[in-house]
């Protein structure tokens, strides 16, 4: 194993994340656009993306067990060819119904990648590079999710069908899907498979299923350490899609500012997050988890509190640019306590299980918040936000506390990193 083979891995599953990550949001920007055409209610369209959710969610745990078991780069490979073919079904859907059943297979899609790269990524990082090896994948993520947005506006301004935006996004997809995949040919093995220790001795069958799945979830339920990250990333995920969701809202509403000025702000605000993940890898290297973890979650506490008092004068509201970026920051340190915290056999399915957590946050915050602003208003709605926050500070303290003694597979320096 070399150190080009490393980062050219660490490169090659940040595209692709930039490029899951830019299928997950793609009818985001379009949901307007989308209920005109085809004639039904923008219920209807979140819908839709629901039932991406949902597959991703039903496939997280079987494709962990394939990656830990088999293959990471066939799960890699099922990744992103499915999601390519969910997006290029999007593009030319003639009906509702048809889009429908485009989602499910871009979910099938979408569902694969973390389970096939947090792997790659654990077994190409150490204890000293293993913050910016996490921190890189979150930043191509992070690009991921506002490039479509990009193409959208980009697309709109040249007069264009929301189909070219959509079949833009999936051109890019399933050109580097070829590039990511023929990248992997000359990966040793060492990286792409599980050790022959880590894999079953007989294949599965229709009898031994209920057995194989009563041990996967033993397995998984003997950890509190990666129980307790999975409801970190759950609350995480709530504060983070109520923060991109509403934040506008706050803006405008809140405090006064013009719509343009509001949305600008958001968007600088993601742009410095997508920057800070850079940062908490650095400093995750450098200084540890505990005081990213600690550090991240203390500042989302202080700065939402602050916003919600709706009382800030004017150039105070530059705090908006570290708002959702609270959470960016510890995204690395979080990422590198479930890697400390796994045996190497269980990495696939314990990053699984963490990314159920992230997807429930961001199935329930925003009809969740949406709810909440209409009911008790945009203060209240947003003090919310602040005890996510310090629920999160308390339980990422208490994880951290107990990682520096019960993690697994490292040694005590990369359980302290």
């Amino acid at each position: 194993m070399t150190d080009a083979q490393d980062r050219r891995v660490v490169g090659l599953v940040a595209g692709s994340h930039f490029v899951n990550h830019a299928y997950i949001v793609m009818l985001a920007p379009l949901v307007t656009v989308l209920a005109t055409r085809f004639d039904v209610s923008i219920a209807a369209i979140g819908l839709a993306i629901g039932v991406q959710n949902a597959v991703v969610l039903a496939l997280q745990l079987p494709f962990g067990y394939l990656s830990d078991a088999y293959s990471r780069t066939l799960v890699l490979g099922i990744s992103l060819v499915a999601g390519t073919l969910g997006a290029a079904l999007t593009a030319v859907s003639p009906s509702y119904w048809w889009l429908l059943a485009a989602q499910v297979v871009l979910g099938v899609g979408v569902a694969g990648h973390h389970p096939a790269h947090y792997p790659l990524l654990a077994a190409v990082s150490t204890a000293e590079n293993r913050g910016r090896a996490y921190s890189t994948h979150a930043f191509g993520g992070a690009v991921g999710l506002a490039a479509p947005y990009a193409v959208v506006a980009a697309t709109t301004a040249l007069g264009l069908s929301w189909r070219v935006a959509v079949g833009v996004v999936t051109v890019v997809g399933a050109a580097y899907a070829a590039y990511c995949l023929y990248g992997f040919r000359t990966v040793s093995d060492d990286i792409t498979r599980p050790g022959l220790a880590e894999r079953p001795d007989e294949r599965p069958t229709l009898r031994s299923v209920p057995g194989r799945i009563q041990s996967l979830l033993g397995t998984l339920t003997a950890s509190r350490g990666i129980l307790g990250l999975t409801i970190l990333a759950f609350l995480t995920s709530v504060s983070a899609w109520a923060i991109r969701t509403y934040t506008p809202s706050l803006l405008a509403a809140g405090y006064g500012l013009p719509g343009g000025t509001a949305s600008a702000l958001t968007s600088a605000m993601l742009v410095v997050g997508s920057g800070l993940i850079l940062v908490g890898g650095a400093l995750t290297d450098r200084i540890g988890t505990g005081p990213v973890v600690i550090g991240g979650y203390g500042l989302l506490t202080v700065v939402a509190a602050l916003l919600a008092t709706l009382a800030l004068p004017p150039l105070a509201l530059g705090l908006v640019l570290v708002f959702s970026g609270s959470i960016s920051l510890s995204r690395p340190a979080r990422s590198s306590l479930a890697d400390a915290l796994s045996a190497r056999a269980d990495l696939g399915k314990n990053f699984a299980l963490v990314t159920i957590g992230i997807s429930l946050g961001g199935a329930v915050a925003p009809p969740l918040f949406g709810y909440l602003i209409d009911a008790v208003g945009l203060a209240r709605s947003f003090a919310l936000v602040s005890v996510l926050g310090a629920c999160s500070l308390a339980l990422g303290w208490r994880i951290v506390r107990d990682a520096r003694q019960t993690a697994p597979s490292a040694t005590p320096a990369a359980a302290d990193d």
